[in-house]
């Protein structure tokens, strides 16, 4: 069993995690999405989210993207990061499952270019 958090905005990746919305964690067994749960964006405070989402179970996190910051505390925490994503929360958890969805790597520089990542 694997917990993946996907950040969201109304069901889509959003393009920063830490002003996302939301957080679509569904859980896997034996490669499929067994569990869904949508839980609201708690705030955004440096390094309570790689917490949270660790306490929750995840063991990914995907994002359109994340300051470096964000990426190093989710890494600490054992939480894969997968930046790059868009589209619905839902298909990019299984596009992840299906091996098919690569992180690219996408790091946000300033928060208050947000949408820009």
């Amino acid at each position: 069993m694997m917990k993946i958090a996907v950040a969201c905005d109304g069901g889509l990746v959003t393009e920063h995690f830490g002003h996302c919305e939301a957080f679509d964690i569904y859980t896997e067994e034996i490669g499929s999405i067994v569990r869904h749960e949508r839980v609201q964006n708690p705030g955004h405070t440096t390094g309570f989210l790689p917490v949270y989402l660790k306490e929750m179970g995840a063991e990914v996190i995907i994002s359109g993207g994340m300051g470096g910051s964000a990426v190093r505390l989710f890494n600490e925490k054992e939480i894969e990061v997968v930046t790059g994503a868009r589209g619905d929360s839902r298909f990019a958890a299984e596009s992840y499952l299906r091996g098919e969805l690569v992180s690219t790597g996408s790091i946000c520089h300033e928060h208050m270019h947000h949408g820009e990542c």
